[in-house]
């Protein structure tokens, strides 16, 4: 078998997010959000970009038409289609026609490597299909494109049947193909039988001395959870074209996640890359994120190398190194990747995490709160149902209210909460709320969709006469956790809601086997921490003297103030 190709040989990047990963269950684009897109990735500095399928709907080739128009930087655009049908000449195919009407200096076609979709899926001959594959390549490249060709379902083509898998890459490079693509369609290949087949197919079509120098590339898909994987192990073989989708965004389980294969090669391996040391790699994060919400999906907290979670460190004893050594738990520095580490504050974590995570706020511990009691608290509250790594919201609260100044800027003195439903009309919820403010009572009402929305909108009408700023909180989301399901309707509830002004977004929470007193809680916190980091811009008058409110307990807050946010229609 050939070795693998010289380690001083450019690896090229092909993105397909906006082909292979919009056939992603649950992602569309629209035709402004793949040209937002598009443009993003030309500016990192991605050379291909696969912008669709203009056989195949109106938006692609209105996307092509437009592109037309625009200026790219650094990209190459492609155009990608199918092999004729087996009863059209290739002239008179709508889909070849429709690939060189896209004028795109580039244009991926796919044929059939497996005789099992040869004849059963297409109903053409062995014979039949060849012909299609170099019929089609040869009309792209007599069209003045650069012709790739991507071998569909190559390694199940080549286990069923070697010899006529190998023979349709032939027929693709002697047609003008120059780079030869091998699809892992079905995403099921082990590595090391991926390795194997690429290094067996390098050295059987490269013995041909006449033969067209060609560029070997890949096309893995995740159905294994190996893309990525596989990915790196075709370049270690030899391969220098990879293809792949931002986030991994693609048809079933999904496609190689390009973004950790860009970053894997940059960082980790001597393959130099195009784009030229990874693109723009400190833009990686917000690239990866950005192009997240243009397809309106929630990013991937937990995501290698970009993710909201993937240099948080939650356990003690990793805390504990990364203050010392931060290097000692992260295999990159975050910053390369435009990340950041993150200590994570929870009942694993030790005053190490406490106290450096206050400090990332802003906070000092230091003759305020000893940290060791604040991680025992902590520890405690959580065993109770909180969780402060979803609410730093709260745990800012919670070392605010161990100062030796702090004043509660209100007390929820009592609140009730009714629902009513008569027949069958629409469901009625009110709130009654008394709140002390500065030593005054103000006991008011409010309705709405639900009981917490009721309650939001009582507590703001007695708090707005004191706190006008409190107007422009809003809430943004509710999320209700069930932490004992075996307790049924009994069980303990986490509430957390999230809340922003405009400015910034927090979140908080509170706990409770009654869901309404765990969104109360949680509500309060939210209002509460508006008011205090907005300081004296939400206060009507300039009084400086608060109410002040002391948990009844070193554990316990007195009042369900202690832990929370903000409310949501219909909760």
């Amino acid at each position: 078998m050939t070795a693998p190709a010289a380690v001083d040989a450019p690896v090229i990047l092909y993105d397909t997010t906006l082909r292979d990963g919009t056939q992603g269950e649950n992602i569309t684009l629209s035709l402004a959000d793949k040209l937002r897109i598009a443009r993003m990735l030309d500016e990192f500095g991605m050379p291909f970009i696969e912008g669709g399928w203009p056989g195949s709907n109106p938006k692609d080739i209105e996307f092509f038409a437009t592109a037309r128009t625009m200026r790219w930087e650094r990209a190459r655009l492609a155009a990608f289609g199918s092999t004729r049908h087996r009863s059209n000449k290739p002239a008179d195919d709508p889909n070849l026609r429709e690939l060189v009407a896209a004028e795109t200096p580039v244009v991926t076609i796919f044929g059939k490597s497996w005789l099992l979709h040869v004849t059963e899926v297409l109903g053409a001959t062995p014979a039949e299909n060849l012909d299609m594959i170099a019929d089609s390549v040869g009309f792209i490249a007599d069209h003045g494109r650069e012709a790739i060709y991507d071998a569909e379902h190559f390694f199940d083509g080549y286990r069923a049947d070697r010899d006529y898998a190998l023979q349709t890459l032939r027929v693709a490079r002697q047609a003008g193909a120059r780079t030869l693509v091998l699809c892992d369609t079905n995403g099921g290949t082990l590595t090391d039988e991926l390795t194997r087949i690429v290094l067996d197919v390098r050295a059987t079509l490269e013995e041909d001395p006449d033969a067209p120098a060609v560029t070997w590339g890949i096309h893995t898909h995740n159905d294994a959870e190996l893309a990525v994987a596989n990915s790196l192990a075709a370049v270690a073989a030899g391969v220098r074209h990879v293809q792949a989708t931002i986030n991994g965004y693609g048809e079933r389980a999904g496609n190689a996640n390009m973004v950790s294969v860009l970053a894997n090669l940059a960082l980790k391996t001597p393959h130099p890359l195009v784009p030229a040391g990874g693109g723009q790699l400190a833009g990686l994060t917000d690239l990866s994120r950005s192009i997240a919400e243009i397809a309106n999906v929630t990013p991937n907290d937990y995501q290698p190398y970009v993710g909201r979670s993937a240099f948080a460190h939650k356990g003690g004893v990793h805390g504990a190194a990364v203050a010392k050594v931060e290097r000692s738990y992260q295999h990159i520095d975050p910053a390369a990747v435009g990340n950041a580490g993150r200590l994570v504050v929870s009942e694993l974590g030790g005053r190490a995490n406490i106290s450096i995570r206050a400090e990332q706020l802003g906070h000092e511990l230091a003759g305020v709160v000893d940290p060791r009691e604040l991680s025992r608290l902590i520890k405690q509250l959580e065993a109770d149902g909180l969780a402060f790594e979803g609410a730093e919201a709260s745990f800012e609260l919670l070392i605010r209210r161990h100062s030796a100044d702090y004043a509660a800027p209100f007390r929820i003195v009592d609140y009730t909460c009714l629902v009513e439903q008569r027949d069958g009309r629409e469901l009625l919820a009110e709130a009654t709320v008394k709140v002390e403010v500065d030593g005054e009572i103000l006991h008011t009402a409010g309705d709405g969709n639900g009981p917490v929305n009721a309650l939001d909108a009582a507590l703001r009408k007695a708090l707005r006469a004191f706190y006008p700023g409190l107007d422009d909180v809003r809430l943004v989301d509710y999320k209700v956790r069930i932490l004992d399901g075996v307790a049924a309707t009994a069980a303990r509830t986490r509430v957390i809601i999230d809340s922003m002004d405009g400015t910034r977004t927090w979140s908080t929470m509170g706990s409770d086997t009654n869901i309404i007193a765990a969104s109360a809680a949680a509500l309060a916190d939210s209002l509460e921490f508006a008011i205090w980091k907005s300081g004296s811009e939400l206060r009507r008058r300039d009084e400086r003297h608060f109410t002040t409110v002391r948990p009844a307990a070193a554990d316990a807050p007195a009042s369900p103030a202690a832990h929370g946010a903000t409310a949501t229609p219909r909760r």
